[in-house]
């Protein structure tokens, strides 16, 4: 642990003009604070904070974060007040730890339970002062390189998870390379510990069968670029094993076919001394074609700039070697931190667009909506972040939809879901989200899941839970009609039939219920006569054949069902309530329902046909007709306008025929009942526009 006057000496080195006085007061004042507690490995605590600080001082940051560093466990773990630190170490010191300690808040709880304000008030710190995101990443860095002391290995992979999905991207995403490997690399060890030993001892064996040849290859290249009047600085390395591990699991191979384990890195005076020396590494040994990387004239989101490309050694050899400016170099492992200028109180410049940008949002902004709106928090390249409308905060895969999402918040939710608002805005419910979106979702009583929604959704648990509530709607709807069904059934027996009956004839049909019962006879599972002889065995003894049984003396109401559920409705022939309907009992299909002047039920098996009828106040089916509109323009215009007129909202209009003077549409009309598809067709063929117009 480092001493007080070691710290203090530290940021003089760098800062002469730091305010020595303040240094010590902030040391002491943790050490106070922090008292007796002591870490999982018997540390006194406080030694935590003064790492980190120590940390900072490698990255050269200004006092005010080194104090930070020091002060930004003493909110959340001590009494210390923020009130307290503004009146001690002022208020930008204040700032920054309260900053630290809203994310470290968000850490501590469960990933479901995250509060979306903590996240947003963290966001604007960080937007308005990039350190309190160093500072969180030196506490995480720390905090990892000391896991190792902590008993309960779930508590360790915990943290290791959320460091290698939070922390060690964000580390990325701001261009501290550093930091993330050490990061990934610890977080691999609890992960995966097999695999961190196979690759860490394989590496080991390399180095020690090789005997210095990553040396001598830098030698090597060293020579090469002297020799053409460069001078440089080269070294050599073996790929990170995290790295190693995430390439083959991509690849799918073994660590004997990953052929580029060694990297070498050179570093120039200048940029036109990066391209000299390509020039030279690719004139003295073969490049490998696909894999050159132009990082220096296209960098990347977080300014990362090289140049990269991979060459064969001497006995075919893979390597990868990495060439930029010794600015570049520091730049790219520590990111913003190499260059972040508070003294003067200067913003960071503009090679991280998407910090600008969000600086730019916040500067311009008064509340968190509008900054949720228009930032992209992007920390995974797989997930985004989504809010709710009270700012709960819900992590999804990439591609998610507002079903998933609802979902996510609530099985209920999800299952009465009717709409969605996306950042104020109604979406379609299929709308892929982005990272940062406000989703409202808007429900109904009434409301069920759809099986379409199976074509989008991308989360597990928003597929398991439609295809449960769609199964059991779909069982319960035909438990319904099998009902109706077993009461005809039951009128033709010679006696009442009761509870006991029923339960006697499930033993005999093995099946587990009264509802399994009644699916199996609207599903047509079992036949009539089954039914009969269950309940009363001998009871079919001399009936007629099926084919002359007796007709139903009442016809069965679909009302209330769902379509697409317990019922289909044919395309053949797209009855409408109103329409005199029949159904066709299809095994394990349930019931397929045609106008009774449909052509195709001249294939229908007679036994299974039902009478049907809508019921009572039944309304809505989708309707089809086709329509000739005379060849000029503003006919497909008239036609439409009759349709809103009318109020029928067109589900599908497709042109089947065209000629000089006429065009052929066939339109699917979400209508009420037969009686408002027959005004639309009176009022087509009343318009001068329409030449035909019928229902088919």
């Amino acid at each position: 642990m480092l001493r007080q006057y070691e710290l203090v000496e530290r940021v003089l080195a760098y800062d002469p003009e730091a305010d020595e006085a303040m240094l010590n007061r902030a040391y002491v004042y943790t050490v106070q604070k922090h008292g007796t507690q002591t870490r999982a490995s018997g540390d006194p605590y406080f030694s935590h904070p003064v790492e980190v600080a120590g940390l900072m001082t490698e990255l050269k940051l200004d006092q005010e974060t080194i104090i930070t560093a020091l002060l930004h466990d003493t909110v959340e773990d001590t009494l210390a007040t923020t009130e307290e630190i503004e009146r001690l170490f002022g208020r930008d010191v204040a700032r920054l730890v309260e900053g630290v300690t809203k994310l470290s808040k968000i850490e501590a709880m469960t990933e479901k339970e995250r509060a979306a304000e903590n996240l947003r008030k963290f966001l604007l710190a960080m937007s308005e002062d990039l350190r309190v995101l160093l500072v969180k990443l030196a506490d995480r860095l720390h905090n990892m390189r000391t896991l190792h002391f902590i008993k309960s290995e779930d508590k360790r992979r915990r943290i290791s998870r959320e460091t290698m999905d939070i922390y060690a991207p964000l580390a990325e995403r701001v261009g501290m390379y550093e930091y993330m490997r050490e990061m990934q690399m610890l977080a691999f060890e609890q992960l995966e510990p097999e695999g961190y030993a196979t690759i860490t001892g394989r590496l080991a064996q390399i180095r020690s069968s090789e005997g210095g040849q990553v040396d001598a290859i830098a030698l090597s290249i060293k020579q090469a670029l002297a020799e053409a009047g460069l001078r440089v600085e080269v070294s050599g390395r073996e790929k990170h094993p995290y790295s190693i591990w995430k390439k083959m699991a991509e690849r799918h191979v073994t660590f004997e076919q990953i052929t580029d384990i060694m990297a070498f890195r050179v570093l120039t005076d200048s940029v036109e001394d990066c391209y000299k020396a390509l020039g030279v590494l690719h004139t003295t040994w073969q490049m490998i074609p696909g894999r050159f990387k132009d990082y220096l004239s296209t960098p990347k989101s977080n300014g990362y700039r090289s140049l990269h490309t991979s060459l064969i050694f001497e006995n075919s050899m893979r390597m990868e070697v990495q060439i930029r400016t010794q600015d570049m170099h520091r730049t790219n492992e520590f990111g913003l931190a190499a260059h972040w200028a508070y003294k003067h109180g200067e913003r960071p410049d503009g090679q991280v667009g998407w910090l600008r940008d969000l600086i730019e949002i916040v500067d311009a902004s008064h509340d968190a909506e509008e900054l949720l709106e228009h930032t992209k928090l992007a920390i995974y390249q797989d997930r985004i972040f989504a809010f709710t409308p009270k700012g709960a905060l819900h992590q999804l895969p990439k591609g998610s939809t507002p079903v998933d999402f609802a979902y996510s918040v609530h099985s209920d939710l999800g299952n009465f879901a009717v709409g969605a608002k996306i950042n104020g805005r109604h979406m379609p419910l299929r709308t892929p989200l982005n990272n940062g979106d406000v989703v409202e979702i808007i429900k109904s009583r009434k409301a069920s899941p759809q099986l379409s929604w199976l074509g989008f959704v991308v989360t597990g648990k928003a597929r398991a839970a439609i295809r449960r509530a769609v199964r059991a709607k779909e069982r319960a709807e035909v438990a319904a009609i099998g009902r109706k069904l077993f009461e005809e059934i039951a009128e033709r027996l010679p006696s009442k039939i009761g509870k006991k009956a029923i339960k006697e004839a499930c033993r005999r049909l093995e099946l587990g219920s009264e509802q399994d019962l009644m699916v199996a006879i609207g599903t047509a599972k079992i036949d009539d006569r089954q039914v009969m002889e269950a309940l009363v065995p001998g009871s079919t003894a001399g009936l007629a054949e099926p084919d002359h049984w007796p007709k139903q003396e009442r016809a069965i109401s679909i009302r209330g069902l769902t379509p697409g559920i317990a019922f289909h409705l044919a395309d053949c022939c797209h009855p409408v309530p109103g329409d005199r309907i029949v159904g066709i009992r299809v095994p394990d299909k349930g019931v397929e329902v045609h106008s009774i002047g449909c052509m195709t039920l001249a294939s229908g098996v007679d036994a299974d046909w039902l009478d049907l009828s809508w019921g009572e106040r039944t309304t809505g089916a989708i309707g089809r007709l086709r329509m000739v509109l005379y060849n000029r323009p503003g006919t497909l215009a008239e036609a439409t306008g009759i349709f809103a007129g009318n109020r029928a909202n067109i589900v599908q209009l497709a042109n089947t025929g065209r000629d000089e003077l006429f065009g052929t549409y066939e339109i699917d009309l979400e209508v009420s009942d037969l009686a408002h598809l027959t005004r639309i067709v009176s009022s087509l063929r009343a318009s001068d526009a329409v030449a035909e117009a019928e229902r088919i």
